[in-house]
């Protein structure tokens, strides 16, 4: 129904993105993928995935086709949706998605919060030979070194937003900071969820 949205970067945390257009503030649910590649821009256009449950209405924004596709793909599995299929390319970037798919890594999978062996099972028997032509030319995104305190706020801050535990949270961050000081929001976080 929805192609995408443009307009003004209004608010932005690992989570979600407000998007500015035609004087209407779009709330649109995001990856940690999506979030490195416009985090510090003004202006930008965001793929979408409308979502209509009976109790909420939900956009997901992503900054590629191919990361829009493959949440597709992700959430017509049985058992997976929108927030684990967010969940998901929050912790592996597309193309660690789908080497872990096509290696039938199901127990790297399972690694995700709220993934189950039998639905990390499911996923990949349902999309093997499904993703290779989602990767013509799509390049991963660079990792956007922040100061100290900025990255331990974000990244602590995305992790309660996905549902985790503040005290967790703050302890797994801690950790990482200690042994990468110089590591990027995106990277602190996708660690963590690995660690959680």
């Amino acid at each position: 129904m929805y192609e995408y949205i443009q307009g003004k970067l209004a608010e932005l945390a690992p989570a979600y993105a407000v998007v500015e257009t035609g004087g209407v503030g779009y709330l649109l649910h995001i990856s940690l993928q999506t979030y490195s590649e416009i985090e510090g821009r003004s202006e930008v256009k965001l793929f979408t995935h409308f979502v209509v449950r009976e109790d909420a209405q939900l956009f997901f924004g992503f900054s590629t086709k191919t990361e829009r596709e493959l949440f597709r793909q992700l959430i017509s599995v049985s058992g997976v949706g929108g927030n684990t299929a967010r969940m998901i390319l929050s912790t592996y970037s597309p193309r660690e998605l789908q080497s872990i798919i096509t290696t039938e890594n199901a127990v790297l999978l399972k690694n995700v919060k709220g993934l189950g062996l039998k639905t990390a099972q499911k996923i990949i028997v349902e999309l093997s030979g499904k993703l290779t032509a989602l990767f013509d030319g799509d390049a991963g995104p660079l990792p956007v070194a922040v100061a100290g305190d900025a990255v331990y706020d974000e990244a602590t801050a995305a992790l309660v937003m996905l549902g985790f535990p503040k005290a967790a949270s703050d302890k797994v961050v801690r950790a990482i900071l200690k042994e990468q000081p110089d590591i990027s929001v995106e990277e602190t976080v996708r660690m963590s969820l690995k660690r959680l």
